[in-house]
């Protein structure tokens, strides 16, 4: 069965080939779906014949977010801390111990019931594909569960037990890593797809986080990483090496980092969400984009430095705080997410791709920063249906 969505004022499509700019824009468009997938796409009076049509009433329509970096697998919250942080204490790693203590403690059901809790907001506000990262277990058991809840969720499952170090291990960060790289990396990887480690300060050093991204390569999982975020990081290059996929946070970048970046294929994923909770400075998206390198928004859903998931909000604090135009902003929370977790038929909406789709109560993108915190997600599609 064929579905024509006519009657489209604006359609964002990032498809490069159409009137030659990123997002592919069309005016008084249509899309033809079949079996989930988008089948057609043009103008409204050169649309083919469907067996049903829907009219979306001169709404503009962009593909859904893809956020590619969110912790949803936890317990408990850390208001207590951002209330400090909001009072003057400066942000640092250690609070992930917090989430850590109440995590063990929850049962599968408490912890599954969070996640989807936290997916349906994340749909409600236009978000079709997430990645979902574990972390807060930091024991075999414990990191595997949350893999195993992740994967009900989504199939872009991050394993991260390179975190934090946890405290019974606090004198012994070599046999952690030995954990990490054995018996939890074997207890994880049937269902994960990546690997991730938390290289900073207060989490693991540059050799600690390699060790664990090249032991997921030879699990066949793909590489990620969190760098440079609470400072400078020797790990850029290094990641880059291993051919990660993306480097995420990206703060204190310097110089070399941005061209190193703009010399690979690893994308960077910015977390403006983080530095709107930390007070941190906002990462440099304007030197990234001007130097070529391919650049992802994504929430980093999490109870301690970021509790948002609404990528319109990111998207915002993109366009507000890091100089990102609105069309730049919207193709790296679509495209740009999309390229951070290696798919090509998310992010877009061209022939072949998901039909996932969000029809804002608004006539172009430009409003989703124009018009910050106004609910302007009408309708979300994914694979054609509507949610």
């Amino acid at each position: 069965m064929t579905t024509l969505f006519t009657d489209i004022g604006e359609l964002t499509t990032n498809d490069p080939a159409l009137e030659g700019q990123p997002l592919g824009l069309l005016h008084q468009a249509a899309m033809v779906v079949q079996a989930g997938r988008i089948a057609w796409v043009g103008p409204a009076n050169q649309a083919p014949a469907a067996d049903a049509a829907i009219s979306l009433g001169g709404a503009a329509v962009v593909p859904g977010f893809v956020d590619s970096h969110t912790h949803l697998v936890f317990a408990g919250d850390r208001a207590g801390e951002f209330n400090a942080r909001m009072s003057g204490q400066p942000y640092s790693a250690g609070g992930i111990l917090t989430t850590v203590k109440a995590t063990r403690a929850a049962s599968d059901g408490e912890l599954s019931g969070n996640l989807t809790r936290l997916a349906g907001e994340m749909t409600r506000q236009g978000t079709t594909t997430f990645e979902v990262k574990s972390g807060y277990g930091l024991t075999v058991r414990d990191e595997a569960r949350a893999c195993r809840i992740a994967a009900q969720a989504t199939d872009q499952v991050t394993f991260l037990g390179a975190h934090v170090l946890p405290p019974e291990f606090a004198k012994d960060p070599a046999g952690y890593i030995d954990l990490v790289t054995g018996p939890m990396l074997q207890a994880c990887a049937g269902q994960a797809r990546w690997i991730d480690a938390f290289c900073d300060a207060g989490a693991f050093g540059v050799d600690e986080a390699m060790a664990v991204l090249r032991a997921g390569q030879v699990a066949g999982l793909g590489g990620r990483l969190h760098a440079a975020q609470l400072g400078p990081s020797r790990a850029v290059r290094p990641a880059i090496e291993l051919h990660v996929a993306s480097i995420d946070h990206c703060t204190h970048l310097t110089s070399r980092d941005i061209a190193d970046l703009a010399d690979s294929n690893t994308v960077a994923t910015l977390l403006p969400g983080a530095e709107f909770s930390t007070r941190q400075p906002y990462p440099p998206a304007r030197q990234l984009l001007d130097s070529g390198v391919t650049v992802a928004l994504a929430t980093d859903c999490n109870p301690g430095s970021s509790f948002t998931s609404s990528m319109p909000f990111c998207l915002a604090l993109a366009v507000r705080e890091m100089a990102m135009t609105p069309a730049e902003a919207l193709w790296s929370a679509t495209a740009g997410g999309a390229a951070a977790l290696h798919l090509d038929d998310a992010g877009r909406l061209v022939p072949g791709a998901w039909a996932d789709f969000v029809v804002l109560e608004a006539p172009s993108f430009v409003h989703l920063a124009y018009r910050p915190g106004v609910p302007l997600v009408r309708q979300v599609y994914r694979k054609g249906e509507l949610t």
